[in-house]
Order: C-alpha cells, then sequence, then structure tokens
C-alpha cells in the first residue's frame, strides 16, 4: 500500500497547562502568536491571529508532569524564513526567556526551549530542500552540530515585531514514547508516514519526503507509561490532509492493520501505541 497523501501539514495541536493566563501570555508575548478566540478555559491562537494552530485548555486540578512518562518531546514551530527565525529568537530573548540549545541539524537550524509548564519547543526554519543531504539509500541526513547563532541573528537586525511570522505554523511533533520500534511501525504501516532517518532510540517520519512531521525518542521514555491526564501535555494532534479520497484511503489503511478510527467532524480520530491523540481531516470551508 502506498504512503500517507504527500500534501499532509499538521494543522495543530492541543496542549492541556496547569495554569491557562499564565500560558497564553507566554505564547502571544513572548512566543508571539494572536488570539484567535477564547471562552470555556480554552484559548486558540495562531500566527497573526489567524490559521488556529494551538489550542491551550486548562486542567482543573493540576499535578506536576512526570519527566520521565511518555508523551510530548517537543512542538516545533516552523517559520518561513531564517529571518522570522531570527526575529522569533530576539523576541524570545527580550522577553528573558531561558533558552535550552541551539543546533544545526543540517536541514534545518532550530533554537529549543520550553513553556511554562515544562513542555518542550523547538523554533526552526528549514533549509532548501535541494540542500539536505541524504545517505545511499534515500535517506535524510540529519545531523546535530552548533548552530551560529550569531549569523541568524544577523538575519532580522533592529528590535524583534510584537508578532510571530506570517505562515509560521507547527512544521512537526515530536514524542517521548515508550519503545520507538513500536510507535515508528505504527507511524508507518498504520498511518502511511515514511521513515525518513533513525539514530539510535529515535525515529524521525515524515509525508512528501519531508525530513519529519513525528519524531519519536524514548531517551526518557523507555518502557514508562504516558503522564496522567491531571499533568499538563499534548492532547491532540491534528493532521491535514489534501481531500476526501485519502483521507478514505488512510482510514482503509488504518481498519486493515486492525486499528478502528472513529469519526469526528468529518475526520477519523485514532490513538498511537502510546495514547497520542491524532485526528486526520481535510481543508476547511
Amino acid at each position: 500500500m502506498s504512503g500517507i497523501d504527500p500534501s499532509l501539514r499538521i494543522r495543530s495541536v492541543t496542549l492541556a497547562v496547569s495554569d491557562l493566563p499564565r500560558s497564553i501570555d507566554f505564547y502571544e508575548r513572548t512566543l508571539g502568536l494572536g488570539p484567535v478566540t477564547r471562552e470555556n478555559g480554552t484559548a486558540v491562537l495562531g500566527a497573526g491571529g489567524s490559521d488556529p494552530a494551538l489550542v491551550l485548555s486548562q486542567i482543573g486540578d493540576p499535578t506536576p508532569l512526570p519527566p520521565g512518562a511518555s508523551g510530548l518531546f517537543h512542538v516545533a514551530w516552523l517559520h518561513p524564513s531564517r529571518a522570522a527565525l531570527a526575529d522569533t529568537l530576539k523576541r524570545v530573548a527580550h522577553a528573558g526567556w531561558p533558552l535550552e540549545g541551539a543546533s544545526d541539524h543540517g536541514v534545518s537550524e532550530a533554537v529549543y526551549l520550553s513553556d511554562p509548564d515544562g513542555l518542550g519547543i523547538e523554533i526552526y526554519a528549514d533549509r532548501p530542500r535541494e540542500q539536505w543531504a541524504r545517505t545511499p539509500a534515500g535517506s535524510v541526513h540529519m545531523v546535530t552540530l552548533p548552530l551560529d547563532l550569531e549569523d541568524l541573528l544577523a538575519q532580522a537586525p533592529g528590535e524583534p515585531t510584537a508578532g510571530i511570522a506570517p505562515g509560521t505554523g507547527v512544521g512537526h511533533v515530536h514524542l517521548k514514547v515508550a519503545d520507538v520500534p513500536r510507535a515508528s511501525s505504527f507511524y508507518d504501516l498504520d498511518v502511511g508516514l515514511q521513515e525518513q532517518a533513525r539514530l539510535p532510540s529515535a525515529s524521525f517520519l515524515g509525508a512528501g519526503g519531508y525530513h519529519h512531521h513525528i519524531g519519536l525518542n524514548s531517551w526518557q521514555s523507555a518502557g514508562a507509561p504516558r503522564a496522567p491526564d491531571t499533568a499538563p501535555g499534548l492532547r491532540e494532534v491534528v493532521f491535514e490532509l489534501s481531500g476526501e479520497q485519502p483521507l478514505q484511503e488512510l482510514g482503509r489503511r488504518l481498519r486493515e492493520r486492525g486499528d478502528e478510527p472513529e469519526e469526528r467532524d468529518g475526520g477519523l480520530l485514532v490513538h498511537d501505541p502510546d495514547g497520542e491523540t491524532l485526528l486526520f481531516t481535510t481543508p476547511g470551508p
């Protein structure tokens, strides 16, 4: 069976947070997302206050996030250019928010931080695809090298803008899983993503030759259960396919593999082996 729709993109993610006003302030003021809607303990944000990309929901009685549990490693915000990434980096620095790392992955330049609940964030920009190195087998060759922050920051001289660049969205979601081969098999054989790169205890899968829409690792979570629903974390990833035909093909693939996707809002909802909720849908009106 062929892979999933090569036009797949991640439309949005939902995060459960322990203090909704605090998280809204961080994602708006520090990251630069704009408000879309807010009601009943939920806030929706997106670049420029449109194209909803992040849903924040308030946990009723929150408990601390167990560091070794499976769940979210980071949500990665793909910027349309190096200049846009540099602008966000400056905004984060001006807000006094600590950075946790910066890497040149060959295919992309990335900076890492965490939100107020300790949920991981990557801000990144891709290099042109024609510059991505590939192995003789055709896999994407990803590396982890020091990032030249000085050169990156030079791409956005002056003070940072108040908002994140239009066109910024969720490029990929990286998960902490209990068993990488088990999770990778689900995303490959059941969902139809293709493994693009593999590292020790990690796998990276994408559609349409993209370096990855889903990352998986067990560096901290080997054999671990999912964090409880009372802890902050990922609640849903919404993937957008190009139309009804690829959505129906995905449904057939999932059922043939023994999955039983639920129908919701015109899309298909399924859970991965670690209990993460995935919703596959088509473009809205």
